[in-house]
């Protein structure tokens, strides 16, 4: 393993703009702490929804039927509309598609808590609210995650990618904490049950306004921010919608090293992504050994592992084994071996180390992916790339858990991690054999 800390040239003296010290310099810009602070708030209260919407749904119905029609709701305009949303964002901007769905969520969110704390929520409102913040998550996505090139330098976008990421592994240990006990501050185990359930309907809905607050907050944050100018392209008639969807995912498919990791990456999200989410929660209940007490144990590992990994690919952005394309491959392999052995395990420990390193290694590639996708790709087509990088792990990841559901019917759990893991070892192989893959670099087209 290498660590690559060459530089194309040299200051003649340092300077907090240094490439040298990007994170010094993250700091000292503004317009990355004004779009910091706001990601944060609202990555934060997004964590409350998450707890808050599906706690909502099963007091008033009890009904997991019912439940997953919610989360339907949610992820299947989220899918289908995200390649839109990137399109949306490419044609205008980034920061204007993102200030108009926090806005969108806001009301959405508002009137959801207020609905709840006034006791007047009914269920056909719930399904409705729900497919809202679907249609406007579709769009933010895209938004969010293309905002980046246009607030920091080049050279800082791997440190600034870094701390972004990391901060959203932060809320998504946070926020879900926070929620729980904010709902079971309003939840007490000795009042009537009609009692109980106005509680917890009190707190829900706090959990939902506060939700809303920070959309409100990190609005107000997003317009201090001021994005770099776009260069200059020469006019043309704007593109229908779909013809711009249409024409990003062509220009991606011109691009053979984009079109083989995002191929790749599809693959994975096929394979993986479904014995992930599916397996391990099965693993925890089915297990005598362990339980919901150690499941929640794995999965705080894999997040600490995650933001680990992700701290350490702000530190030393350049670790590589040879190029970029074979620092993923080497992680995945290695991951997919880590992932064998998990339907074996007897003991928390051994799951909550199986996890963390898992997490460590991918927290770190996130990042390095994240900055590649935004440097690779010219900005017109930046919330197009974008979009489809998210569509292929929001997309495909529930149909792989829904073959994942099924394959369980026939076969032991320790048979399918040691499959799941096996595939994992063979689509690295085949990748590196196969494809161009290993010649993936961190540097530009454009630059090279």
């Amino acid at each position: 393993m290498t660590i690559d800390t060459a530089s194309p040239h040299k200051p003649q003296s340092p300077s907090p703009a240094s490439p040298k010290d990007p994170r010094a310099a993250l700091f000292k810009d503004p317009n990355f702490r004004w779009m910091t602070a706001g990601s944060f708030l609202s990555m934060l209260g997004d964590q409350f929804t998450l707890i808050a919407l599906p706690w909502l749904v099963l007091q008033m119905t009890g009904d997991t039927l019912v439940l997953g029609t919610v989360l339907a709701l949610i992820s299947i305009p989220r899918a289908l509309f995200i390649l839109v949303g990137g399109a949306l964002v490419d044609r205008h901007s980034p920061k204007q598609v993102l200030m108009v769905t926090k806005y969108v969520n806001l009301v959405l969110l508002a009137a959801l808590a207020g609905l709840v704390l006034a006791g007047t929520l009914t269920l056909w409102m719930v399904y409705a609210l729900s497919l809202g913040i679907g249609l406007a998550t579709a769009f933010s996505i895209p938004a969010g995650t293309a905002m980046m090139p246009h607030v920091v330098a080049r050279p800082q976008l791997q440190a600034a990618n870094g701390i972004s990421l990391g901060l959203r592994q932060l809320t998504m240990f946070l926020g879900p904490l926070l929620a729980g006990l904010l709902i079971a501050l309003f939840g007490t185990g000795d009042t009537a049950a009609s009692e109980a359930t106005h509680a917890n309907a009190t707190g829900i809905g706090l959990a939902f306004a506060i939700d809303a607050l920070s959309f409100a907050v990190s609005a107000w944050t997003l317009s201090q921010v001021q994005t770099h100018a776009a260069p200059a392209t020469p006019t043309a008639a704007p593109q229908a919608v779909l013809a711009s969807v249409a024409h990003g995912l062509a220009h991606f498919w011109r691009d053979h090293e984009l079109r083989t990791c995002f191929l790749y990456w599809s693959a994975i999200a096929l394979f993986i992504m479904g014995p992930i989410h599916i397996a391990i929660p099965v693993l925890a209940s089915s297990t005598p050994q362990l339980g919901a007490a150690a499941f929640g144990t794995m999965v705080g590992a894999h997040g600490a592992g995650t933001l680990l990994g992700m701290v350490v690919s702000g530190m030393v952005p350049r670790l590589r084994i040879g190029s970029l394309g074979l620092t993923i491959l080497a992680f995945d392999a290695v991951i997919g071996v880590l992932f064998m052995p998990l339907g074996l395990i007897t003991a928390v420990w051994q799951g909550a180390g199986l996890m963390l390193a898992i997490g460590l290694l991918g927290g770190f590639m996130q990042v390095s992916v994240f900055t590649w996708i935004q440097q690779r790709v010219p900005p017109a087509l930046l919330g197009r790339a974008m979009s489809l990088f998210m569509f292929i792990f929001m997309g495909l990841a529930p149909i792989s858990a829904a073959v994942t559901g099924w394959v369980m019917k026939g076969i032991t759990l320790a048979q399918l991690f040691a499959a799941s893991g096996g595939t994992l070892v063979v689509l690295t192989a085949l990748a590196l054999l196969l494809t161009p893959m290993r010649r993936v670099t961190d540097t530009a087209p454009a630059a090279r």
